[in-house]
């Protein structure tokens, strides 16, 4: 067996790197097809998928703590990333269109900013991403952490993404203008932190391609849920399998709180295999609550159905 020497290793890495970045604008249909191929359903144009819209307004009930659970059993390890600061409590969910940026180096930056302008890109290129935007998307963006000169928008930049995608956005970075971002109703930044400096010394690397937030993987289509604990990227093709386990678990969890504040049941009772007459209790519970389950009764069926639940 021929073995490839170490610098062999550091040229095929340089070449990948070297893949993105001469083709920062976007990255090749095919490819994130290839890339997200455990996607059956819908996609965008530029090949993401496309997680429905009810989906997405029914994961703003989960909690983070539970879709990583589900994750995690799934082998889905590297998905969570939290210590985030942001404009208020509201949540922020939907599709990630994802950018990747890197510290400015100016002869690739000049080509990828002349390419980009014959494209039709306008401005900086940290306003790019955002003409890939539709509504339901949320712009996530690696800036490597960087607070000083790493805002990535300030209040100008944040009424055209939420014009656009009625949401907001995630930074592994930092954005300026707070006070004007906080008057944009219905609008929040989840950043690593607030500066009043400029954007300066980054460039745009990829665009719509696999980035890293933090310990978080991403990729395209993903759905970003951010919450005060922190941001969770299911992968688009578990979304569905991720909103009803969770859906089902805090249905299971009101039972439980409801039946322990009232002590018709002991906390070891509860947090074990229930017995027959707990799940039939269960299951009087949800009819007489159905107007507040999110789940249809094909959903519930389903796992109902198994023999532990």
């Amino acid at each position: 067996m021929k073995i490839r020497k170490p610098e062999s290793y550091i040229l095929i890495i340089f070449c990948f790197i070297g893949l993105h970045v001469v083709h920062a604008q976007q990255i090749a249909k095919e490819e994130l097809i290839y890339l997200t191929d455990t996607w059956k359903g819908e996609r965008f144009d530029d090949g993401r998928p496309k997680i429905p819209a009810d989906l997405i307004e029914r994961a703003k009930g989960i909690s983070i703590d539970v879709a990583w659970q589900i994750l995690d059993n799934e082998g889905y390890a590297s998905q969570y990333e939290g210590e985030w600061k942001s404009i208020n409590d509201q949540p922020v969910v939907g599709r990630a269109v994802t950018a990747m940026f890197l510290p400015s180096r100016p002869d690739i930056e000049k080509q990828i900013k002349t390419r980009g302008h014959e494209q039709g890109f306008k401005g900086n290129t940290n306003s790019w991403p955002i003409a890939k935007l539709t509504e339901g998307d949320i712009y996530v963006a690696d800036a490597f952490g960087k607070t000083l000169q790493g805002t990535l928008i300030g209040d100008n930049l944040g009424n055209a993404i939420y014009s656009k995608t009625k949401r907001g956005v995630v930074f592994y970075g930092s954005s300026r203008d707070l006070e004007g971002l906080s008057k944009i109703e219905g609008f929040n930044a989840f950043v690593k932190n607030w500066n009043p400096t400029y954007l300066k010394n980054v460039m745009l690397a990829g665009l719509n391609t696999p980035i890293k937030i933090g310990k978080a993987i991403v990729m395209p289509g993903d759905l970003v849920l951010a919450k005060k604990e922190g941001v969770i990227f299911i992968p688009a093709h578990l979304v569905k399998k991720v909103v009803l386990t969770a859906e089902f678990i805090d249905l299971r969890d009101e039972f439980g709180h409801e039946m322990l504040s009232k002590g018709i049941y002991e906390s070891g009772e509860i947090d074990n295999e229930w017995t027959p007459a707990i799940k039939d209790r269960f299951l009087k519970w949800i009819k007489n609550n159905g107007n507040s389950v999110p789940m249809t009764q094909e959903e519930l069926n389903h796992f109902l159905n198994k023999r532990t639940w």
